[in-house]
């Protein structure tokens, strides 16, 4: 099975892990490079390469330094070109939407994702020694692609517009956020609808990822989301 391991999500930084016993992609950099390699230690000589969504501090401000200690980066040609101080330019590999390419024991695939940035992506995950599937999409407000025989899901459950519409309401949010909220990041009614559109018949484990302070609940995100797919919810 894959292992899916968190060290931070939401946006004061996003650090991910998946392992499948053989070796370890790191997703997201957006904590600093030391707290990711102290936070993944046990695992540091399996790591195959971090891959990154887009150039935004919470998703990238740890890059650089990756890959100063080693780490090779993959992101597209747009999120690079948003990354400062990477002085390691041979640890930088631009990925393509559509385009697979193998990393160890994985196999990677770049889909499309929308966000308020250049050239952000989601990625489709195959691991060669578990045979298992995983997504993941975090910092968008739409999925154009469906999937097939997915096994874990990590999915971004920013928000649920009831619950922003109160925080405007008692002044914890400006109303001229909301704008932004609805076309840069999933909400839960997003997440169900991405859900339904999707086979799920070989789903094992969803990983709810980059839930929102002030516009989010983890109980009832966790509990709607089980109803509504039948599988395990973990909420990071």
């Amino acid at each position: 099975m894959i292992d899916v391991k968190c060290l931070a999500s939401g946006s004061a930084g996003n650090s991910y892990a998946i392992d499948d016993g053989e070796s370890v992609l790191l997703l997201e950099a957006g904590i600093p490079a030391k707290k990711i390699m102290t936070g993944y230690l046990d695992m540091i000589s399996r790591i195959a390469g971090c891959l990154i969504t887009h150039e935004h501090g919470d998703h990238a401000k740890g890059a650089a330094d990756l890959a100063a200690k080693g780490i090779d980066l993959y992101a597209t040609a747009g999120t690079f070109e948003g990354i400062e101080g990477i002085d390691r330019p041979y640890r930088k590999h631009v990925v393509r939407v559509g385009e697979q390419l193998r990393l160890s024991s994985w196999t990677v695939l770049p889909f499309e994702s929308e966000h308020d940035c250049n050239e952000p992506c989601g990625y489709l995950i195959y691991s060669h020694v578990t045979q298992e599937k995983l997504l993941f999409a975090t910092d968008t407000f739409y999925i154009p692609n469906t999937f097939k025989a997915l096994n874990y899901i990590m999915v971004e459950c920013n928000y649920s517009l009831p619950i922003l519409n109160e925080s405007i309401r008692s002044g914890l949010i400006p109303e001229q956020l909301k704008g932004r909220l609805l076309r840069s990041h999933f909400s839960l009614e997003h997440v169900k609808e991405f859900l339904a559109a999707n086979d799920m018949n070989t789903v094992r484990h969803i990983y709810l990822i980059h839930l929102s302070g002030n516009n989010s609940n983890p109980d009832q995100f966790k509990s709607e989301i089980q109803r509504v797919a039948g599988k395990p919810v973990t909420v990071f």
